[in-house]
């Protein structure tokens, strides 16, 4: 690509960053002191022994005037190289030393000149007179003086030898020819050099302003996406993306350290109520009134606090004594209840906006696990909200109503699949523009021996910490063969796959047995991955994902945007479908919102993915994917989750069976 002109970049400047004309050449001069001294101390010190070296030639040519001429060459290069030694020192500005370079370029031919016209070996100076021409060419061309300096010191250079041209040899006209014409030629030369040096140098300072400002431009322009992908588009507050980032250096900090923090978790009361009476209008203005009054709070703790769901709020802060979390809990909820925000429909004795709050403090525990605080804390707030809500609970792990039931589900899991305590409900998926459903999603269901369901929130980090995941994944792949596809009574399942099943050896090679047992092709299955707070990609889940992709099987990145799966999955896995959370679609009532859901569309769609919406709800929501040009969708507005027997049909009423399952 060729350069851009001068003229090009001078006039795309100003437009870029309002720089007036005027201003240019300051930002020139400030570009030379910055470049320019350290290359112009190097230029005088060589020229001092260049200069000095030519004493071989005055001893040489003239020997009866050497001793004049290399006296003072050295007096004369002393003098200039402390004064100039000075001003460096001094941080004088490149103007100043190139003009006492330009000068110690004329002083010195003529402080060498003067003595030597008085030699008595006149032919040997009618030669050695073109030497001169050095000095023209070194202020022209060995020195980055402006056009304008190194114009005026040649020509002063080249007037002296003039001068002393016609005093010494007034009579010798073709002496005065030939030489006079050599060194306007080589001042005519060297000038325009130096001017067309000039001009690439003012043109390289432009270019490289140029992409100093375009560097800054992308910076800023990079930071705010990423202070907006780690933004909550209604609140303002930190989204779940950053809060688990800072959950993480919490967390590594207590695990160093020792540095003990709260994990809070905020719930408003009967929001949902709130926004069926209010409005959804209102309603976010509930949640940014909440916001703001805890983040001035949490603020007097040095916490930190984001939004980690629809109502949902999430505290950290570093505490030392178990004594200061009650404080800071007791502190949010009545800092919520003192807002007084009328809320009339509540039909629980209270008239005002209030807010559970469960809280969880570190503490010394064996195979302790980031998770672990999140899943107290939970429980906390859980008990907050059976005991009537408006109250906040600390996790105590000797409170039986508290105690951590994993231990139970864990001993559940081992006998699940004997006992027929877990179940697959199957959720349609459907093709926007045709409005048929296009595969549906395996959702697992577990119930304890008395019948009660046990939510997949709880099992299945269990199931993974305990290794059950693996024998619970490959029944779900079994199942999901032989209820529907060995039939055709849907075209495609996908089926969540834990990162814990791609890390294990021969995974591939078993989904690759049960599609032989069943007669299922691999094409028909699609495997949903979504990165979890302590996954990281290796070698392993890359080989595992391509041995499963050689076996036809689709790969989707599930959750995308919700701090669980990053940009680098994109860049390292080639997936056929990307779903984005459903948090994205049900904040595009801001328009914020509805601009970052955009921006991740845009970015999905450059990369070739197809693009599968999550949490469609609403007549209002349906309206928004198909401007949007969503590929697929799934939600309760679409159908909710339904066993397998309501989607055996026959191929051709997959768009029939979307209304079964919706009327269901």
């Amino acid at each position: 690509m060729p350069e851009p002109s001068t003229d090009r970049v001078e006039e795309g400047l100003p437009q870029r960053r309002q720089l007036s004309r005027d201003e240019l050449p300051v930002l020139y001069q400030q570009y030379h002191d910055e470049h320019g001294t350290k290359a112009t101390r190097l230029g005088i010190w060589s020229s001092f022994f260049v200069y000095m070296l030519f004493s071989i030639t005055d001893i040489l040519l003239v020997p009866d005037v050497a001793a004049y001429t290399v006296a003072a060459r050295f007096t004369f290069g002393v003098v200039m190289l402390s004064i100039f030694e000075l001003l460096f020192r001094w941080n004088g500005r490149s103007a100043w030393l190139d003009r006492l370079c330009a000068a110690a370029v004329f002083l010195g031919y003529l402080i060498w000149l003067v003595p030597s016209m008085m030699t008595e070996h006149t032919v040997n100076m009618s030669y050695y007179m073109v030497f001169g021409a050095i000095f023209m060419m070194g202020a022209n061309l060995f020195f980055s003086f402006q056009f304008q300096l190194s114009v005026i010191t040649s020509s002063l250079v080249f007037s002296v030898f003039f001068l002393a041209m016609m005093v010494l040899y007034p009579h010798d006209t073709s002496y005065q020819i030939a030489f006079g014409t050599f060194y306007l030629s080589c001042f005519v030369f060297t000038s325009y050099v130096n001017w067309k040096l000039n001009q690439e140098r003012y043109n390289v300072f432009l270019n490289a302003l140029e992409a100093k400002i375009q560097h800054k431009e992308a910076t800023e322009r990079g930071q705010a996406l990423l202070n907006l992908s780690r933004t909550d588009p209604l609140t303002g507050l930190e989204n779940r993306r950053a809060i688990d980032e800072k959950l993480r250096h919490y967390w590594s900090d207590w695990q160093r350290y020792g540095s003990g923090f709260v994990a809070i978790l905020i719930d408003v009361d009967f929001f949902k109520r709130f926004n069926d009476f209010y409005g959804h209008q209102e309603g976010d203005r509930c949640l940014i009134l909440v916001a703001n009054a805890l983040a001035d709070m949490v603020k007097q703790h040095n916490g930190s606090i984001g939004r980690y769901g629809g109502e949902e709020f999430i505290v950290l802060a570093h505490m030392e004594k178990r004594e200061q979390v009650a404080d800071i809990a007791e502190a949010i909820r009545s800092t919520v209840e003192n807002l007084a925000i009328a809320h009339e429909h509540r039909r629980d004795g209270t008239s005002v906006v209030t807010v559970s709050v469960g809280a969880a403090f570190t503490r010394p525990q064996t195979s302790a696990k980031l998770e672990k605080i999140i899943h107290e804390a939970d429980r906390a707030l859980y008990l907050s909200k059976a005991g009537g809500r408006n109250c906040a609970r600390l996790f105590d792990p000797n409170d039986p109503q508290s105690s951590d039931e994993s231990e139970n589900i864990a001993a559940l899991l081992k006998i699940a699949i004997g006992q027929d305590l877990v179940s697959l409900v199957y959720q349609p998926i459907q093709n926007v523009a045709s409005g048929r459903v296009e595969a549906v999603e395996a959702l697992m269901r577990l119930k304890m021996l008395d019948g009660t369901s046990v939510p997949p929130s709880l099992f299945i980090p269990v199931a993974e910490r305990t290794g059950a995941i693996l024998a619970l994944g490959r029944w779900a792949i079994r199942t999901v063969c032989a209820e529907l596809l060995a039939q055709d009574h849907v075209r495609v399942v996908s089926v969540n796959v834990s990162p814990i099943q791609l890390k294990t050896p021969g995974f591939a090679a078993s989904v690759a047995t049960i599609l032989s047992d069943t007669g299922v092709a691999g094409g028909r299955l699609a495997f949903e991955i979504t990165e979890g707070l302590e996954m990281e990609i290796h070698s392993d889940i890359l080989r595992c994902i391509s041995d499963l992709k050689l076996l036809g099987i689709r790969i989707w990145l599930d959750d995308f945007g919700t701090g669980f799966a990053g940009l680098s999955w994109l860049r390292l896995i080639d997936f056929d479908t990307v779903k984005i959370d459903r948090s994205f679609l049900h904040d595009c009532g801001a328009p914020r919102g509805k601009a970052m859901l955009q921006d991740i569309i845009a970015l999905v769609r450059n990369r070739g993915h197809k693009i599968l919406v999550e949490g469609v709800e609403t007549d209002e929501q349906m309206s928004l994917v198909r401007e949007l040009g969503i590929d697929e969708v799934q939600g309760f507005y679409l159908g909710r989750p339904a066993p397998a027997a309501r989607f055996r049909t026959r191929p051709a009423a997959h768009k029939r069976s979307l209304s079964l399952v919706k009327s269901a």
